[in-house]
């Protein structure tokens, strides 16, 4: 099981904050280091000093660590278009040497697109504009040195585009997706998708949605085996009760709530709970929302007494 830190920075962080993360994840053996891609807080924190851009924080992050993978979960497709989303994170793949890792999804958070007056589309409209997306980002990449890409759609054109920086990942970086939709979800999956992640469900929805992941790679000709299966799960773990319920109460939550709904408890708990997420729905890759940005001892902990138990 490959265990990766998530993060909301959103929720109030700066880049230096992020890279305090960044830096103790990759010193504490986790596989990547990820963050959402978000530009107004969510409750009732304050959010300050403000949003950081995904990006921007990644091409930082990308010369400042060695090993770690890096990526969104996930890039939001109405923040940005196409063609210069897929050359900023082309030149973050070169910067990093190639770690990088991509997810897109559609966009959902509405309060963030009128705050910063970004188009938000009827549903039908945004997957629409989200599946042409993926088809431009990965056609630029994957067009060979020296050809052009073009692409007529109804959202979106480019005619003759040299399909340039390429990244260093050959032909592409790996590409996330994820979602609870039922049918398009899983049909962009079985065609772009080397990873669909579940965020923040049930074992039983998330068996579900899986399974209909594989039908539809089946049904496009694809071996379901292809796509790596992850879970994003908020983390909060602790020696015993009264770290636990700390770690908890520093985030918001309620212990009993995270027991149910995350990766909460004492180490072997969490083992466990991780242990049945594996069994269960096959996932092999599991990213720990970490809300405490400041409480770097809580990685070491699960890298400490979690990690080495999962090998």
């Amino acid at each position: 099981m490959e265990l990766r830190i998530f993060t909301e920075p959103q929720q109030g962080a700066t880049y230096d904050d992020l890279l305090r993360v960044a830096k103790a994840t990759e010193d504490n053996g986790f596989d990547a280091f990820f963050r959402s891609d978000h530009y107004l807080k969510m409750g009732s924190v304050s959010g300050l000093p403000g949003p950081t851009d995904a990006w921007v924080t990644l091409g930082g992050l990308a010369r400042e660590t060695s090993r770690i993978r890096l990526g969104t979960l996930v890039t939001a497709a109405t923040f940005r278009h196409p063609s210069a989303l897929a050359i900023s994170v082309a030149q973050v793949d070169q910067m990093s040497g190639g770690r990088v890792e991509f997810g897109l999804g559609s966009g959902w958070y509405a309060d963030e697109h009128t705050a910063y007056g970004f188009e938000l589309p009827e549903l039908k409209e945004r997957f629409d504009r989200y599946a042409e997306q993926l088809a431009i980002v990965t056609g630029l990449w994957e067009t060979p040195e020296g050809e052009t890409f073009s692409f007529q759609g109804e959202h979106y054109t480019l005619d003759g585009a040299p399909a340039l920086p390429k990244p260093a990942q050959r032909p592409r970086p790996p590409v996330i997706l994820g979602g609870a939709g039922k049918k398009r979800t899983p049909e962009l999956a079985a065609r772009y998708a080397d990873e669909f992640n579940i965020p923040f469900g049930s074992v039983e929805s998330a068996t579900t949605q899986f399974e209909r992941v594989d039908n539809a790679a089946s049904a496009a000709g694809r071996d379901p085996k292809e796509i790596v299966r992850s879970a994003a799960l908020v983390v909060a773990i602790g020696r015993d009760d009264a770290e636990i319920a700390r770690r908890a109460a520093a985030i918001g939550r309620e212990v009993d709530e995270l027991r149910q709904n995350g990766v909460a408890g004492t180490p072997a708990q969490a083992v466990d709970t991780i242990g049945t997420w594996r069994e269960r729905t096959g996932v092999t890759r599991l990213y720990l929302q970490v809300l405490d940005l400041a409480d770097l001892d809580h990685l070491e902990l699960i890298a400490a007494e979690v990690a080495r138990q999962l090998d």
